[in-house]
């Protein structure tokens, strides 16, 4: 640089830029087809921070122009000098930074490269540290390549950067490119565990946002819904307008652009999974299905995708590795049946055993188990799938279907009174024993083998 450009350039904070941006920015405004002005760097900021760590900070420079060069000295306090360089400069810029006592250590080498591979891993030219001249920035950004020209073994090196776990091995990964409406590039990793299950903190979002390869956020929060936050990866966007911290968006609109085109991203690789490869979606929900189902009371647009995701035990198998889709039970319904029936419990053992069952079991009408404690409140929130009703088999007033296996006569609900018998003596004994502890207590049509059995009232 020459002597006008520092002052140009450094000492904006200096004699205050402020009007001059404010001109700028009105005349920007005005001019319809100019390029919207960026925030960043227009008042120094960046360099000045350097006064963070540092007490004194030097900047050595020669511009091609002239044949001397130059050096700019600032306390950070507001005034700085310029003062010519006696000795021959090589063309270019020098920083000096002249620590402060407690901020020593970012003068280790160690500490210099966990800085520059976590913020400016992948801008575009080499950073390089000490007498041998390391490149330290050596990551490659391999968002910006074409899918078809990155190898599974490059993804796994990429996971296991952003990861800082140098064994693990991601369960899947989505690469995206989207040009419309937003520009932007993503690579999105699922990990193999959940850690939420074995009892560490509710996970933190795993997306680091990008702009133009610089980070711009870590673990930013905008980019995935909860229910999808144990996704780690990074989204790279030039389409970013930013303030001058560089942390906060001053459009929303763009991210939440980005969000649901990421959403939609991975809610059909999962569906793709499901239909291919059926081992490893089963791994996957066994880690997040439960994470997953607290979409379907958080992301209305999209619960019945969700839903289409989601796998229970049944009726139709004692064996609880065997789970059903919502789409696998429609297809298995008897002839007029209208709901999808389900019961909740502690464990398939406890389920299995509920007297609720028994006129089930005898009609042919499968039951789907819920064993997860969010299981009934996700499903009460999605109310219905591909119009189908679902209806827990504990309730009140639940109707059933007549099936090949029974007759009209046999369809009966817990609408129907007690004969007038010997029976209607037996509810009263009960009615009398049990008092305000129950609501009702009437005949039931659905037990082939209990004495009794428990409902939930209607609305309960």
């Amino acid at each position: 640089m020459t002597h006008d450009e520092l002052v140009a350039n450094l000492g904006t904070i200096a004699h205050s830029g402020s009007g001059e941006f404010l001109r700028a920015l009105a005349s920007a405004k005005q001019e319809k087809d100019k390029a919207e002005l960026s925030l960043i760097g227009q008042f120094g900021v960046g360099f000045y921070a350097a006064f963070m760590i540092a007490d004194r900070v030097r900047v050595r420079t020669r511009s091609y122009a002239e044949q001397s060069g130059w050096e700019w000295e600032s306390e950070g306090t507001g005034t700085f000098t310029i003062t010519p360089v006696e000795e021959a400069l090589p063309r270019g810029t020098e920083v000096i930074l002249h620590l402060k006592e407690d901020a020593k250590d970012f003068a280790s080498p160690w500490r210099v490269k966990e800085i520059v591979r976590r913020y400016s891993s992948f801008v575009p030219y080499p950073i390089r540290l000490g007498a041998d001249g390391e490149v330290i920035n050596d990551q490659k950004p391999i968002w910006v390549e074409p899918k078809n020209q990155v190898t599974e073994e490059q993804y796994i090196r990429f996971y296991q950067h952003l990861a800082h776990h140098p064994e693990e091995k991601p369960l899947w990964h989505l690469h995206m490119a989207a040009d419309s409406p937003i520009q932007f590039r993503a690579v999105v990793y699922c990990p193999p565990t959940n850690l939420e299950n074995l009892g560490f903190a509710r996970l933190d979002h795993g997306l680091n946002l990008c702009a133009k390869r610089v980070l711009v956020q870590s673990d930013c929060k905008d980019l995935m819904p909860e229910y999808l936050r144990f996704l780690r990866g990074l989204v790279d966007s030039e389409d970013l307008p930013l303030n001058v911290s560089r942390e906060t968006l001053q459009d929303n609109s763009v991210i939440r652009k980005i969000r649901s085109s990421l959403v939609k991203g991975v809610l059909d690789r999962l569906d793709h999974l499901a239909q291919d490869d059926a081992d490893k979606f089963s791994l996957f929900y066994d880690q997040f299905g439960r994470t997953l189902k607290e979409g379907l009371v958080v992301d209305h647009a999209n619960k019945e995708r969700i839903a289409k995701l989601l796998r229970f035990p049944s009726s139709k198998s004692d064996d609880p590795k065997v789970r059903v889709s919502f789409d696998e039970y429609i297809a298995r319904m008897s002839a007029g049946q209208e709901r999808i029936y389900y019961l909740g419990g502690a464990d398939l053992s406890s389920i299995a055993k509920s007297p609720n069952l028994e006129i089930f079991r005898r009609k042919g009408l499968e039951v789907l188990y819920l064993t997860d404690p969010i299981d009934e409140f996700a499903l009460t929130s999605l109310r219905n799938y591909q119009g189908k009703e679902l209806t827990s088999i504990d309730s009140a007033d639940l109707d059933l279907p007549e099936t090949a296996t029974t007759s009209a006569s046999d369809i009966k609900t817990d609408d129907s009174p007690a004969k007038e018998s010997g029976f209607s003596r037996v509810l009263d004994l009960f009615r009398a024993a049990l008092g305000n502890r129950v609501s009702e207590v009437r005949e039931s049509k659905r037990l082939t083998d209990s004495h009794a059995a428990s409902s939930t009232p209607k609305g309960a």
